[in-house]
C-alpha cells in the first residue's frame, strides 16, 4: 500500500515509463502555472481592471463636460459683457428719475426727457451688467436675452399700431401727471 498509483500502474504494465513523465512534466507546467498567476485569477484581475477603467472613463468624461460648461459659461458672460460696453447709450444721465422693476425692487435711473420718450414708445431697453444698470437698443437687448436672460431687465415691446389705435393719441399729458 506503500506504493504510488504511478507506481502501481507501472508494475501492472497499463503505463510505461515515458508516459509517466509526459504525465509528471504536464502536472508540474500546471502547478507552476497555477502558482505564478493562473488563468483563474488572470481573469478576475483583468475584469476588475477592465471595471476600472470603464469608472475612470466615466469620471473623466463627467469632469469634461463640466468644464466645457463652465468654459462656455464664462463666453457668453464675455459676450453679454462686451455686448453692452459697445452698446451703451454714453448720455445716460439725466435729471428725471426713470422707474422700473427688477426681481421684484422698484429702482430708479436718471434719464433725459428725450430717453423717457423713447422708453415709452419701446425704442429703449434696460440690461444689467452686475449691479450697474445701462441702456441700450432693443435689438442689442435682444440679442443679449439670446445669451443670458436675466440680464435684460426692462425690455418693451410696444409697436407703432398701438400708438394708432389710441384714441387719446392727439391729447398731450398735462406736466404734474407726469412722475
Amino acid at each position: 500500500m506503500g506504493k504510488s498509483l504511478q507506481d502501481q500502474l507501472l508494475k501492472a504494465g497499463l503505463v510505461d515509463e515515458k508516459r509517466l513523465q509526459q504525465a509528471n512534466k504536464a502536472k508540474q507546467r500546471q502547478n507552476k502555472a497555477e502558482r505564478h498567476g493562473g488563468q483563474k485569477t488572470n481573469d478576475h484581475a483583468a475584469q476588475r481592471a477592465k471595471q476600472a477603467m470603464t469608472e475612470q472613463a466615466t469620471r473623466d468624461r463627467e469632469l469634461n463636460r463640466r468644464k466645457q460648461e463652465a468654459v462656455k459659461r464664462r463666453e457668453i458672460r464675455a459676450q453679454v459683457r462686451q455686448l453692452i460696453e459697445n452698446n451703451r447709450l454714453t448720455d445716460a444721465t439725466g435729471d428725471i428719475a426713470y422707474h422700473f422693476n427688477d426681481q421684484g425692487t422698484i429702482k430708479r435711473l436718471y434719464v433725459t426727457q428725450e430717453q423717457q420718450t423713447q422708453f415709452g414708445k419701446g425704442q429703449l431697453a434696460i440690461v444689467k451688467l452686475k449691479a450697474k444698470y445701462d441702456i441700450v437698443r432693443p435689438d442689442i437687448a435682444a440679442k443679449i436675452r439670446q445669451r443670458d436672460a436675466t440680464c435684460v431687465v426692462e425690455l418693451s415691446t410696444k409697436s407703432s399700431s398701438d400708438e394708432a389705435d389710441d384714441a387719446y393719441a392727439a391729447y398731450q399729458v398735462p406736466d404734474d401727471l407726469i412722475w
